[in-house]
């Protein structure tokens, strides 16, 4: 047998046991190898070769348990377009936390891999384009240089499963920082004793934010730390035009990192009224909805913190209160300053959000597609616009240019500063389309593969990657995704 590099801890398990429930595997027929992230494999201390064997396949199909695991579907409940609910794996089982030779502790799931206590009547598998999609864009958002979520590998199972048609099943190995969510706090406040609350704030310190677990008010300090991870992560959404498509407060996670690739997409065209889930019909998460719902959902965490923060009930929800009222504000930072790299710009100006306004004004007026807007600028190639020509885009270039020249920093330092903030290349949705119908429908990974080599260097601006820039061309049909992963 080919030593596969597991090097499992399971301390999640030494939490209140109403928090998981452990599970025995869920075998399936025939799984095989589809896509194998083998860089990402050699970042965690995984042996490659070992698990594309058949003992390796074995494992991330969940036929078999390696040495260590203790596998488990973790509780939790949250707020799913405003209504809260409970929760928890309905589809997916931890296998161990792995430990890496830097001496960090992942998550290590299988998703799709069959029925847990959670799944509330479904048959807890997955189907391959899903699975395939998360794969894709997650790490997409990871060389974007967004804190996401990761993928190891996605496999069929040699079965089928049944949506409105019949599908190839698959599962995804998804890695993260953790699974620990808002809505993991939520169950507990919700179905919990304080004391549980108490054992899972300390165990998210001690995880994630080792530094604070000695302050004086240590679950004041967790509060504040998860809304500065949220603001820092959700401006990068918006600043690449990323739609998450389905922020409920389960899909939020304490570590500050994307999880969740279901109805996800990018922006084209530069619309702030954007939504691209198919069961978002209010557009509560639309693209220009995102920081207010985030600043939603943090304000349930805190609540759910409420016991913890103060003996007095009344100084609780003020300290909860003051610490997410600088939500916005942080966020807003994280925005402006990241608006200023993408226009070149290194200083600080009282009327540069009015020249970044007065940009995405006329981008909307005009439906200018959004990543290529910012890559034309980047490289002065300003007949690839849409509103060149236009008496706004001229009285708005010169007050560019005005800008510019007010800064110590050279031209080519700040072309530099653009070319390292505007992306060449995005997870375009007709390209990620392509790939999964490639996929899908032919057996054919290739198209996929390329796709991920394009992808893998955003910021590289190479002649490869200029087919994969391009818009998709006009439609009557507007673009949706659907829940499904």
């Amino acid at each position: 047998m080919i030593e596969q590099g597991w090097n499992f801890d399971n301390s999640y398990t030494r939490l209140p046991e109403s928090m998981f429930s452990t599970l025995d595997p869920n075998p399936v027929r025939s799984p095989k190898l589809i896509i194998f992230n083998n860089s990402l494999a050699e970042y965690l201390g995984l042996n490659g070769n070992g698990l594309r064997s058949e003992e390796g396949v074995a494992v991330l199909s969940g036929n078999e348990i390696p040495e260590g695991s203790l596998p488990l579907a973790q509780a939790y409940a949250g707020h799913q377009f405003g209504g809260f609910t409970m929760l928890g794996d309905g589809r997916a089982m931890l296998i161990g936390e792995q430990v890496t030779p830097a001496g960090e502790r992942v998550d290590i799931q299988l998703k799709g891999s069959g029925r847990t206590p959670y799944s509330r009547g479904g048959d807890g598998r997955a189907a391959l384009g899903p699975m395939l999609r998360e794969y894709i864009i997650s790490e997409a958002m990871h060389a974007l240089g967004i804190p996401s979520t990761r993928s190891l590998a996605v496999l069929t199972t040699g079965e089928s499963i049944i949506r409105e048609t019949e599908l190839p099943g698959a599962i995804l190995t998804r890695v993260a920082a953790s699974h620990i969510r808002v809505g993991t706090f939520q169950y507990i406040a919700n179905f919990g004793t304080e004391e549980d609350l108490r054992e899972l704030a300390d165990y998210t310190l001690k995880r994630h934010f080792p530094d604070i677990k000695e302050d004086e008010n240590r679950y004041l300090s967790l509060l504040q730390e998860v809304i500065k991870r949220q603001a820092s992560l959700i401006a990068k959404w918006q600043l690449v035009g990323f739609i998450h498509g389905v922020m409920n407060t389960d899909n939020m996670t304490i570590s500050g990192e994307k999880i969740d690739y279901g109805p996800c997409a990018f922006m084209d065209t530069y619309d702030p009224e954007t939504v691209f889930s198919s069961i978002d019909i209010k557009g509560r998460y639309a693209y220009g909805n995102q920081p207010y719902m985030a600043g939603w959902n943090l304000a349930r965490f805190a609540e759910s913190l409420l016991p913890l923060l103060h003996d007095d009930e009344e100084q609780a929800l003020e300290l909860a209160q003051d610490a997410i009222s600088d939500f916005s504000m942080l966020y807003h930072r994280h925005w402006l300053a990241g608006m200023r790299e993408k226009l070149g710009i290194f200083n600080e100006e009282k009327q540069d959000e009015s020249l970044i306004e007065y940009l995405l004004s006329m981008m909307k007026k005009y439906r200018a597609d959004y990543t290529n807007t910012f890559r034309a600028l980047t490289f002065d190639k300003l007949e690839d616009t849409v509103f060149f020509g236009t008496e706004e885009f001229e009285q708005w270039y010169k007050l560019w240019q005005e800008r510019l020249d007010r800064q110590e920093e050279s031209r080519d330092s700040s072309q530099q500063l653009m070319r390292n903030s505007n992306p060449a290349v995005i997870p375009r949705n007709h390209r990620v389309e392509e790939a999964l119908e490639a996929a899908e429908k032919q057996g054919d990974y290739s198209v996929m593969e390329q796709l991920l080599d394009v992808l893998s260097n955003p910021y590289a601006h190479s002649p490869d990657q200029a087919d994969y820039s391009k818009p998709p061309e006009p439609s009557t049909q507007p673009y949706q995704t659907y829940c499904g992963t």
